[in-house]
């Protein structure tokens, strides 16, 4: 398996695709319940290779990351050929993760406690693989909003 398993949250989400992606492998859901009690290992791996598929989709159309940290912000642009990084970060002890932390920020940006970077990275042979990862170390999958707010600010 390449990514990680779905939840069973998502897979009751996502209940008519897995049953979809069963039907083209010509799995009917009386043989999915025989899977499943006679031949659990099989089971295993359809439930594997349908998380991998799902996954590849997501990953595909994610354009931005975000990663909030008590004095960090970093934020992703998920380009073609490599990722572009902003950066905020905070010198003092307010933490950005809560309300209060975040209203200060938003009032002073130009504080000299408050530092933006900016730089670009390259992806390895799986660029997937490297904004799955990203996800696993906490990143989350946005629409992008405060990265153009910034990236506005900075450039």
């Amino acid at each position: 398996m390449k990514y990680s398993r779905l939840t069973k949250e998502q897979f009751e989400e996502l209940h008519q695709e897995f049953i979809n992606f069963l039907s083209t492998q010509s799995i009917t859901a009386d043989e999915w319940a025989n899977l499943k009690a006679n031949k659990p290992d099989l089971a295993e791996m359809e439930l594997d290779v349908f998380s991998d598929l799902i996954w590849e989709g997501v990953l595909n159309k994610a354009e931005y990351l975000e990663h909030i940290s008590p004095q960090h912000m970093y934020l992703f642009r998920l380009g073609d050929d490599k990722m572009h990084a902003l950066v905020v970060t905070l010198k003092n002890e307010i933490d950005i993760t809560t309300k209060e932390g975040y209203n200060w920020l938003r009032e002073n940006l130009m504080d000299e406690n408050v530092e933006f970077l900016q730089a670009d990275k390259d992806y390895t042979d799986d660029k997937n693989l490297d904004k799955f990862k990203m996800i696993e170390q906490g990143a989350v999958i946005t629409k992008g909003d405060l990265y153009r707010y910034f990236n506005k600010l900075i450039n």
